[in-house]
């Protein structure tokens, strides 16, 4: 990835978040259960916020500086998983490995981009969004881990 700017970067990773936000909702749809669906749309609703800070960073920037950081364990579940494309229908063990999968190239794209920035405000938010999205991966993971001990047999 080579990009131009800081404008560039941003349009790249504001890009993302929108087609989070289309999965996520997609997802939602197909949910079988009540709880994964609220789940879904609640991750929706995180990305869309992603997309709004990436789009004003000056304005969001005392929610950036006031930000936390913490170690986020991973349980790298995901790791071991091949990418597959969102198809509707698809069994809900085979939604949440793509949502997984989405949620770990997310981490190291904002890893990437905190790496490659060299203006502060927008290095600390993308170690923030990496953030974020690992709390999303580690949730993901620990609703796939809970579904097939739920489901097996």
């Amino acid at each position: 990835m080579n990009f131009k700017n800081i404008d560039e970067i941003l349009e790249f990773a504001i890009s993302r978040e929108n087609a989070a936000v289309a999965l996520y909702t997609d997802c939602a749809d197909e949910a079988t259960s009540q709880e994964l669906k609220q789940t879904f749309l609640d991750f929706a609703k995180e990305e869309k916020k992603h997309a709004e800070m990436l789009s004003d960073i000056s304005g969001n920037k005392a929610k950036i500086d006031s930000y936390e950081f913490k170690k986020i364990p991973d349980l790298k579940i995901s790791d071991y998983m091949v990418e597959a494309p969102y198809e509707k229908g698809m069994p809900m063990p085979e939604v949440l490995k793509l949502a997984m999968k989405n949620e770990e190239k997310a981490v190291k794209l904002y890893n990437l981009l905190a790496d490659q920035a060299d203006n502060a405000d927008a290095k600390k938010l993308f170690l923030l969004l990496a953030q974020e999205e690992a709390k999303h991966k580690l949730g993901l993971e620990s609703m796939y881990d809970d579904y097939l001990a739920d489901n097996e047999g």
